[in-house]
C-alpha cells in the first residue's frame, strides 16, 4: 500500500497510529494498581509478593476462589492536624481492593501469607486439579 507523502510530513507516526487504533491500551492509573505486585509461578504454586508500605496488616484480607485472588484492605490517612495543608500528596489513602486472575486454580487450604516491613508474602498452592501428573503407559 502506498502512503501519500503529505502523511509523512505531517505526522510521521500517523500510520502507526491508525493501524494500532484498534488495539487495548495497557495503561493503568496509579491509584487503581496498589498494591503493585510481582507475581510468579513455582512447580507446585505460585508466589505472589505486594508493596503495601503504611498498612496495618489485621486489616488486610486475602481471599482466594479458584482462579482469583484478592487482596482488600484499607490505608488509614495520617493524621496531620486541623491547620495542616498538603504541599505535595502522592500517596492514595482509604479502601483498596486488588485482584488478579491466575491462569490456574488456587488450593485454598494451601494458601500462606506473611507481612514484614511493609511487604505482603503469599504462598499459593495449585490445586489438585491443576497439578501435573504422571501418566503411566500400559502395555499391549
Amino acid at each position: 500500500m502506498v502512503y501519500p507523502a503529505r502523511i509523512y510530513r505531517a505526522d510521521p507516526f500517523e500510520i502507526l497510529r491508525k493501524g494500532l487504533s484498534g488495539l487495548p491500551t495497557a495503561r493503568v492509573s496509579s491509584a487503581a494498581a496498589f498494591p503493585k505486585l510481582n507475581i510468579w509461578r513455582t512447580g507446585q504454586g505460585a508466589a505472589i509478593v505486594a508493596e503495601m508500605p503504611g498498612i496495618n496488616p489485621q486489616k488486610v484480607d486475602i481471599t482466594v476462589k479458584e482462579n482469583l485472588l484478592s487482596i482488600s484492605g484499607e490505608r488509614a490517612q495520617p493524621d496531620c492536624g486541623n491547620d495542616a495543608r498538603w504541599m505535595r500528596r502522592e500517596r492514595s489513602y482509604g479502601q483498596f481492593t486488588r485482584a488478579v486472575t491466575l491462569p490456574f486454580r488456587i488450593d485454598p487450604e494451601n494458601v500462606e501469607a506473611r507481612y514484614s516491613n511493609g511487604i505482603l508474602f503469599i504462598a499459593a498452592g495449585l490445586s489438585d486439579a491443576d497439578k501435573p501428573r504422571k501418566i503411566a503407559i500400559k502395555a499391549g
